[in-house]
């Protein structure tokens, strides 16, 4: 079977090219009586009843191309013009008949190529009527029905009513004419062939180039697979560093902010007692204060003599201003360190984005961080110690107000002096008052800042999320790699399965070409009286059949010979 479809494949090239060839020359419409035109019915007879099943009947077995041929109708609209006028042509008897004028009247309307390319995808149709290995049900009736576009530029005028096509022959005669015709046709097969090779060679390279690109363009896919899986592989692990970085880092902080409440619930209950104790030091002193200015009144005349004590006051005043622009620059200091404390912040949150030195320096500027938080404590236990010393101060003015008291009487001099220190111990206090005041302030903007610090570390958490979803994103991208490499390898699994059958085209075009350049002449049937290649007579069991079963037994000898 393999061996009658490339036959009748060749002579349906062979058939096509010459009746092209001959119409394009002849330069006018075609006719029924155009011997070329006639070669190629018979041949197309030949293609469309290569395996066709045969089917019994009342009055034996019967093969019809007319079966086949009926279903265009129904996948084409177009065809049911042709199959109800050939259905009501009246010198139609045969279902061959019918086949041949449906032929002709497709070749005229120029729709034989599309009519027969419906019929040859429908294989599940043409499966009831040709069998498995039939010449429509592969790959050859696909090339002949490419070959069928060629004959749309012939113009072909055929009458089909007075022609007894119920009755005509299907034998094929290659050879019509006188010697020198049938040496040209051959030689003009000889080149046919030979240019269907040298195509089919060249064809054979550019899929053998298309193969070898294919092949390094796969390779280099599969190296940047194993990049990508390497690359993969590193974020992971650069990932799993940043997770325990981060937990490191959100427990620091946690422990760290634990620390500073407990230091500040400490330090307000602390606070709160010392603001008590200075609110009735305070108004204790308040209530001196009055006594005081009573005893004043009476001893307003003996002012005069405070004057020298007034210079004494003025160095204390300086004292004072002095001790008020240390507190200042105190202040500032720590002001200072406050600016710093946010430029650390500042730079922290730029520096979290980059790779893991930075990551180490922000461990770094942590770790400065707890350091001024130390420093900002042990500010507070100045402070404590002050309010201590102020404590002690206001004791010894309360100790110096009792003596005062008792030695008043001889004493109105000691007394104005111990008033004037006591207004201003009163004035130091409530300096030292303000001041704490704002240091309290300072501490809780210190607590926003941490607390500002805080969110930001949430921030840089959910940067560590988005990494996580671009891993999942390289995921995707490894998974649409692996699917474009299998696809590239079914590709080329294609590929070599063309190439093995082209080759084996070429295999059966070089037999035949050898078949053809062994010098076989076809004789008319009223010459040939036997065999040329077995030189054994013709007779009942050995009988003369038509061309392409001829070509056939030529093969058959070949091989038997070989």
């Amino acid at each position: 079977m393999a061996m009658e479809r490339t036959n009748l494949l060749n002579m349906a090239k062979l058939s096509i090219k010459g009746l092209i060839e001959s119409a394009l020359s002849f330069g006018r419409t075609l006719d029924s009586d155009y011997p070329p035109l006639q070669q190629f019915f018979v041949v197309m007879e030949h293609c469309l009843k290569h395996g066709l099943r045969v089917k019994k009947s009342f009055l034996g077995f019967n093969k019809s191309l007319w079966g086949p041929l009926e279903l265009v109708e129904k996948l084409c609209p177009e065809a049911v013009e042709i199959s109800a006028s050939v259905r009501d042509l009246p010198g139609l008897k045969t279902p061959l008949g019918r086949a041949r004028a449906w032929l002709r009247l497709a070749l005229m309307q120029k729709r034989l190529a599309d009519y027969l390319r419906l019929l040859i995808t429908r294989k599940d149709l043409l499966s009831d009527f040709y069998e498995n290995s039939a010449l429509m049900l592969e790959e050859e009736g696909a090339v002949i029905v490419g070959l069928l576009v060629g004959l749309n530029v012939i113009d072909a005028n055929l009458c089909v009513k007075g022609e007894d096509l119920d009755s005509q022959s299907s034998v094929f005669d290659c050879f019509c004419g006188n010697r020198n015709s049938q040496i040209t046709s051959i030689l003009d097969q000889k080149n046919y062939v030979e240019e269907l090779n040298r195509q089919l060679n060249s064809t054979m390279h550019g899929l053998q180039g298309r193969v070898d690109s294919l092949e390094k363009s796969n390779s280099k896919l599969i190296e940047e697979l194993a990049i990508a899986k390497n690359n993969i592989i590193k974020l992971q692990e650069e990932n799993q560093q940043l997770r325990s970085e981060n937990s490191l880092i959100l427990l620091k902080v946690q422990q760290h902010l634990e620390v500073t409440k407990g230091d500040m619930s400490v330090e307000r209950d602390t606070y709160k007692q010392s603001r008590q104790g200075l609110d009735e030091m305070y108004n204790e002193a308040r209530r001196q204060l009055k006594e005081e200015c009573q005893l004043r009144q009476d001893v307003e005349n003996e002012l005069v003599v405070q004057v020298s004590m007034k210079q004494e006051m003025e160095l204390a005043m300086k004292l004072l201003e002095k001790d008020i622009h240390e507190k200042q620059d105190t202040l500032i200091g720590l002001r200072q360190q406050l600016d710093e404390v946010k430029a650390i912040n500042v730079e922290m949150y730029q520096k979290m984005q980059s790779s893991d030195e930075e990551m180490k320096k922000k461990n770094d500027m942590i770790n400065l961080l707890e350091e001024k938080t130390n420093q900002i404590t042990a500010t507070m236990k100045q402070l404590e110690q002050r309010l201590q010393e102020a404590e002690r101060h206001r004791i010894l003015a309360e100790e110096g107000t009792r003596c005062f008291k008792l030695d008043f009487a001889n004493k109105a001099d000691s007394l104005q002096q111990q008033i004037e220190n006591r207004e201003r111990q009163l004035q130091q206090l409530e300096m030292d008052l303000k001041i704490e005041r704002e240091w309290r302030q300072t501490l809780q903007n210190d607590l926003d800042r941490e607390r500002v610090t805080v969110g930001q570390l949430s921030t840089e958490a959910l940067q560590i999320n988005g990494l996580k979803k671009e891993f999942h994103l390289l995921q995707g991208e490894k998974i649409q790699l692996k699917t474009i490499c299998e696809d590239q390898e079914q590709a080329l699994e294609e590929l070599g399965s063309k190439l093995s059958e082209s080759k084996l085209k070429i295999e059966d075009i070089k037999e035949a070409n050898k078949a053809l350049q062994g010098g076989q002449v076809w004789l008319k049937d009223k010459e040939a009286s036997h065999c040329k290649l077995c030189e054994k007579e013709f007779s009942i069991s050995r009988r003369k059949v038509s061309f392409t079963i001829l070509c056939f037994h030529i093969k058959s000898h070949i091989y038997s010979h070989n």
